[in-house]
């Protein structure tokens, strides 16, 4: 589905993509300067104060959490190797933005460690745009893009803030909770029901006819429930809109061959609340599961792109309707990403099949909620929430509170335990 926005738009989208890949290669040098700094931290102190933190090793952990994330920028290089899949075009004469002490704790670094080079199925359909819809903020707002420079010199490439970063980051412990046997406790306490709650609907359909009932999994992030319900042998279509999760769910889909094929240090960005080195430090094999190993003739895509303007747009491709045309829709930890969220039940509700189902789980964190770019922002209450679902034309039953977590580091002295809500809900004719 080829992005049809105005010219102004498609440049907006394109520079906003390149941003997002500079984001990726400059991975590095932002990491290991903001880890050399503790280096030159630690060589202010006292000569004494010195040698006891020396003598409990705080030094070779600055070191190792250097190897950590030149390993991270490894894969994320790989990630990133082949970003024209998205129908972009990347300018190659831009240089890389870094200041003069990134710069050199890079180089620094590079030094220390040496590393490799960065060297299916329907797993992607169409451009995206740039709200996560993946419980984190991203917004074109936050994109400035390349500055110009005159007499025909090389342009520097953008300069990630400290927020692009945190999606950088964020997108590296998804990879735990989406894809990682560490993960799965996580994984399980919200997908599991969801999965149980499609099964019982479906509970009179034999297995082998699955296939003809079709699922929509909005805000799929890096594709693991999705994913899921396609090996449950339903025909499932995830979709997302943050170019992070979608460069990162491609490659986890359609470029790894083996169990286990890599390893990343998801945690290695704060040194707070670690009770020891292991909670820092310990590596992370990813994927648990080989994605290629969906049963023959699984029908599974991830379609890239908001889910208003994709799912809800009343002027409909023929070759690809929606209105009543799904027989469920799985919302996990997405609903809160509405900016109206009257749109979005309405939306669920239209493009549902009579007697279709809804399954719900996640918390109100209303992603708009005070934002800085002038976008209109509803939030309600719980109760409200359910109260509008049947006013739209939903008979809400299964209700029960989840308590989860979110991208937790399970090791770490510190956690948010959500006490997400989840219901299933039938379409009323």
């Amino acid at each position: 589905m080829p992005f049809t926005g105005t010219d102004a738009q498609i440049e907006e989208e394109q520079t906003h993509f390149a941003n997002v890949i500079s984001t990726f290669q400059q991975y590095a040098p932002y990491a290991l300067y903001a880890n050399n700094r503790r280096r030159k931290d630690f060589h202010t102190l006292p000569l004494a104060d010195r040698e006891l933190l020396e003598s409990l090793g705080y030094k070779e952990r600055i070191n190792a959490v250097d190897k950590a994330i030149m390993t991270n920028a490894d894969f994320l290089n790989l990630v990133i190797a082949n970003p024209e899949i998205f129908g972009h075009d990347l300018d190659e004469d831009e240089e890389p933005h870094l200041d003069e002490h990134e710069g050199e704790a890079s180089r620094q670094a590079m030094h220390r460690h040496d590393h490799p080079q960065a060297g299916l199925h329907n797993s992607l359909q169409g451009p995206s745009h740039s709200h996560s819809q993946s419980h984190s903020h991203e917004s074109h707002s936050q994109s400035h893009g390349p500055h110009d420079h005159p007499h025909g010199a090389k342009k520097k490439r953008y300069k990630p803030s400290e927020h692009d970063m945190d999606k950088l980051r964020s997108t590296l412990k998804q990879l735990v909770r989406d894809w990682s046997v560490e993960g799965k406790s996580e994984r399980d306490l919200c997908y599991e029901p969801m999965k149980e709650a499609l099964l019982q609907h479906f509970s009179d359909i034999p297995a082998e006819e699955r296939r003809n009932f079709r699922v929509l999994v909005p805000g799929a992030g890096l594709g693991r429930l999705a994913w899921d319900v396609a090996n449950l042998g339903f025909a499932c279509q995830g979709n997302e809109f943050s170019h992070y999760m979608l460069l990162a769910s491609f490659y986890m889909l359609n470029r790894t061959a083996q169990v286990n094929q890599h390893t990343i240090f998801p945690y290695v960005h704060s040194f707070s609340n670690n009770p020891n080195n292991d909670a820092l430090l310990r590596p992370i094999a990813i994927p648990d599961v080989l994605p290629s190993s969906l049963p023959d003739g699984s029908d599974f895509s991830l379609v890239a792109g908001d889910f208003e303007e994709i799912y809800g747009s009343l002027d409909e491709d023929p070759s690809e309707p929606h209105s009543g045309q799904w027989d469920a829709v799985l919302t996990c930890f997405f609903i809160d990403t509405a900016k109206n969220i009257v749109n979005y039940l309405r939306i669920i509700h239209r493009i549902l099949a009579p007697g279709g189902v809804w399954v719900n789980l996640g918390p109100l964190l209303w992603h708009w909620e005070g934002n800085t770019s002038n976008d209109p922002s509803v939030e309600l209450t719980l109760e409200e929430v359910k109260t509008l679902a049947r006013k739209i034309g939903f008979e809400i039953s299964n209700e029960r509170t989840i308590d989860t977590t979110y991208t937790n580091n399970a090791q770490s002295m510190l956690g948010y335990v959500y006490h997400a809500a989840f219901w299933t809900a039938t379409k009323i004719i």
